[in-house]
C-alpha cells in the first residue's frame, strides 16, 4: 500500500473520529496542529486504525510517533510484516 493510499485512509479515520469532515492531513500533521486531537481522541484514532488495517501496535511503538508521517511509516512496516 502506498504512502498516499495510507494517508487517504488515515484522513478518513481522522475526519470521522474528530468529527472534522474538512480536515486535510499531511505527513507533518500532529496533535499540536490538528484541532480536537487530544488524548482521548488519540486512543480512538489508534483503535480505528488497528481495526481498519488489522494490525496491533505496541505501546513503545506509539510513544515514538511524532506525526502522521511516522504513523504511515509504522503502518507500512506492520503491513509488510503480515
Amino acid at each position: 500500500m502506498s504512502n498516499e493510499e495510507l494517508l487517504a485512509g488515515l484522513q478518513e479515520i481522522f475526519q470521522d473520529v474528530l468529527d472534522l469532515p474538512d480536515l486535510v492531513l499531511t505527513p507533518e500533521s500532529n496533535a499540536q496542529n490538528v484541532p480536537d486531537w487530544d488524548s482521548l481522541a488519540h486512543v480512538n484514532l489508534i483503535t480505528m486504525i488497528e481495526k481498519k488495517y488489522k494490525v496491533k501496535f505496541a505501546l513503545g511503538e506509539l510513544q515514538e510517533l511524532k506525526n502522521v508521517g511516522d504513523m504511515i511509516t509504522l503502518l507500512q512496516a506492520k503491513l509488510a510484516a503480515k
